[in-house]
């Protein structure tokens, strides 16, 4: 259960900075709501996830993945691209929340 709840604060924060490029500097009302709401779960949600789980680990996964999914939405939505090395870094980012999700003990119990 907390690797869902961490994987929906990713959601929300993913769904913020994306809204964060949309609100232009927040000069758009809409956009700017979101981001201070999709934050302010994404941190609840976060804050939930850290009573199950080691701060370091919780904020590795959180951070990877929304790094990740935000490449993803970067280019899909804003047409924004990446190098060979952006994308090399961001494998490896991905291959080390594998590497603690399936190896590591330190994890939620």
């Amino acid at each position: 259960m907390p690797y869902l709840i961490l994987f929906i604060a990713v959601v929300a924060e993913t769904i913020g900075t994306t809204a964060l490029q949309a609100s232009q500097q927040f000069s758009r009302l809409v956009p700017s709501l979101i981001v201070v709401v999709a934050y302010a779960v994404s941190f609840a949600l976060l804050a939930w996830a850290l009573k199950f789980m080691p701060v370091g680990i919780a904020y590795a996964i959180w951070s990877g993945l929304g790094i990740a999914m935000i490449a993803v939405i970067g280019f899909i939505v804003f047409g924004q691209r990446l190098d060979l090395p952006a994308i090399l870094g961001m494998a490896m980012i991905l291959g080390g929340i594998l590497v603690i999700h399936l190896f590591s003990n330190t994890g939620p119990a």
